[in-house]
């Protein structure tokens, strides 16, 4: 019984691998305008990329003019190889971000990194959550303007033994309101965000993953069959 157990959860950790595996995303770098080299903006692509704990960073290179140096911080301002973290020259160098946090590459060879093969890395343990749209104020009806009462006209009144005059009411000039105009409510629609390009292409499928599972799960079923 306790050889089962100890088998369900070698199964489980494994399967929670493979899926982790299969999630992981592979970033070329400068890709697909560039790569690592000198004429490729390298910082400018890493900054319009999102690397999450788990990814896998790819250097494609001439390995006879360049290579990989991780550095630190203030070996990577000063464009100084000669402290390393780790050297990589093999032409095709794939580095998994296995933690978040900061790290920085440059070029060794000579001068390479003062014209600009050099990237810092930013890798987030989550991905970022996206930033609220702000609501639109509510609109508020003018409000409509007072009426004016109409004036009534007054008649002197006769008093008894004075002479009786006929008058004529004069037209009172009419006052016109000008119309109100319909509010013209602003456009509170918002454009969509430009999706940035990336060169995101996913390590595994979950094809190979579920298989993986079914497998596992049938080679369960066969120890428990042999068990009775």
């Amino acid at each position: 019984m306790a050889a089962k157990r100890t088998l369900w959860s070698s199964l489980a950790i494994i399967v929670a691998m493979l899926m982790e595996f299969a999630m992981a995303a592979n970033y070329t770098v400068g890709a697909p305008n560039g790569g690592w080299d000198t004429s490729t903006q390298l910082q400018v692509w890493a900054s319009s990329q999102s690397f999450l704990v788990g990814d896998n960073l790819i250097f494609q290179y001439d390995s006879t003019n360049h290579d990989v140096v991780e550095v630190r911080k203030s070996d990577y301002d000063s464009c100084q190889p000669n402290n390393p973290i780790q050297t990589y020259n093999d032409g095709t160098t794939s580095i998994t971000l296995s933690s978040p946090g900061k790290r920085y590459f440059i070029c060794g060879t000579l001068g390479h990194c003062g014209q600009g093969m050099k990237l810092e890395i930013d890798t987030l343990a989550t991905s970022p959550s996206p930033s609220p749209t702000p609501s639109s104020s509510p609109f508020s009806p003018p409000e409509a303007s007072p009426s004016i009462p109409p004036s009534s006209s007054l008649t002197p009144s006769l008093s008894p033994g004075s002479p009786a005059y006929s008058s004529s009411p004069e037209s009172e000039p009419t006052t016109e309101l000008p119309p109100l105009s319909s509010p013209v409510v602003p456009s509170t629609g918002s454009s969509p965000d430009p999706s940035a390009s990336s060169s995101v292409s996913y390590k595994g499928s979950f094809i190979a993953a579920s298989l993986t599972v079914g497998f596992c799960f049938i080679v369960m079923m066969i120890l428990d069959l042999q068990s009775f």
